[in-house]
């Protein structure tokens, strides 16, 4: 486990976990987004649970709302790494009162309706992250970038190509990385392109001077007009105010400089393929900086009779007997009987393929049977 700088408790980390994840479904029908499986063996939270852990990152609050009876018991066990009496903890803070309809009105509403909870401490700094996405990513350089330009908010990104600007929060830089313009997921864009082809992107990953955040916070809230949303309504707020809002270029602790949105069914098979291959665009195996999880008592997987396996994950408690695994990704304890044959997919725990059967392209939940 690595060792940074963000101990203390002049830094936070606020996790937003509430989403109903409508992009996702049918894989959200019973679960958050950040309870989703991912790459056999994981869960997408720990992606950045991990990075907030090994950056030092040590007092983390998670806000759920929808269907997060799976992603706390998930967190009870395999997340029980903090030490209270060394101030560390993973708070989850369960849905305030003063919800409409039960349910936030957006991101921003959420830490809001939360601020007595997550500000006791009187951090500095808070560090507001995503749950759904797939990195490896060291916050310090971040924040002390954050810190050095004494910016109000700081906001990490990445370039994306430009046909796909229409799934992000899109930025408009100056000089010293100030952001002159935001638009949040544009359908017709106008922020000019940041190099050919290319556009600038907000991760979702935000760092906030806290008294600024609660400031502005309370500003959103008494806004009839606004969503409550920190990409639709406060950072475009904040920029016209002229708060001083400053871009991050990311810095990931893999040479591949990975970073994946898991937004949508598309998306998360296609994160999951990138594990695959002897030299994978994403290496689960890079032991400088582990990915941690929950890791149930499971028997090896085991291979019978005449099966064929080719570039394919194959987690504990699997079974594959005398059938063909192709460029697959398999949990724990799926079964796959003679004859069958899974080629380019995803299957959760405990899925079955029958006899006979092929399974190609395709993403079956926790305990299908085909």
């Amino acid at each position: 486990m690595h060792d940074n700088g963000l101990r203390g408790g002049d830094v936070i980390g606020v996790i937003l976990a509430g989403g109903r994840g409508e992009r996702l479904a049918p894989l959200t029908r019973d679960r958050t987004k950040g309870a989703v499986p991912f790459g056999g063996m994981f869960r997408l939270i720990d992606f950045t649970l991990s990075n907030a852990l090994h950056s030092g990152l040590r007092q983390i609050y998670l806000l759920p709302q929808y269907k997060y009876a799976s992603l706390k018991r998930h967190l009870n066990l395999g997340w029980s790494l903090f030490r209270p009496e060394l101030e560390e903890s993973l708070t989850v803070v369960p849905p305030q009162e003063g919800i409409v309809d039960g349910w936030y009105r957006g991101t921003a509403d959420a830490v809001h309706l939360n601020r007595e909870a997550l500000f006791h401490s009187q951090p500095d700094v808070t560090v507001v992250l995503s749950s759904d996405h797939v990195y490896r990513m060291d916050y310090t350089d971040l924040v002390e970038f954050h810190r050095e330009q004494a910016a109000d908010l700081t906001i990490s990104c990445v370039e994306v190509a430009e046909e796909t600007a229409h799934r992000f929060g899109i930025l408009q830089t100056g000089s010293g990385g100030r952001v002159h313009a935001f638009e949040e997921k544009p359908a017709t864009r106008k922020i000019p392109s940041s190099s050919p082809g290319k556009v600038r992107a907000s991760m979702g990953l935000y760092v906030f001077d806290t008294r600024c955040l609660r400031q502005v916070l309370l500003e959103d809230a008494a806004r009839a007009s606004s969503s409550h949303d920190f990409g639709h309504d406060v950072i475009p707020s904040m920029i016209q105010a002229g708060y001083r809002v400053h871009a991050f270029d990311a810095r990931f602790a893999d040479r591949a400089c990975y970073w994946r949105d898991i937004g949508e069914v598309d998306a998360l098979w296609d994160a999951n393929m990138d594990l695959l291959g002897a030299s994978p665009e994403f290496d689960l195996w890079d032991r400088r900086w582990p990915i941690l999880s929950h890791r149930p008592q499971l028997a090896p997987a085991r291979l019978v009779g005449s099966s064929q396996i080719g570039e394919s994950m194959l987690s504990p408690g699997c079974v594959v007997n005398s059938a063909c695994v192709s460029r697959s990704v398999l949990s724990r304890g799926v079964r796959i009987d003679p004859g069958a044959e899974v080629v380019d997919s995803v299957l959760f725990d405990e899925v079955h393929v029958g006899a006979g059967a092929r399974v190609e392209r395709a993403i079956l939940d926790k305990r299908v049977t085909i």
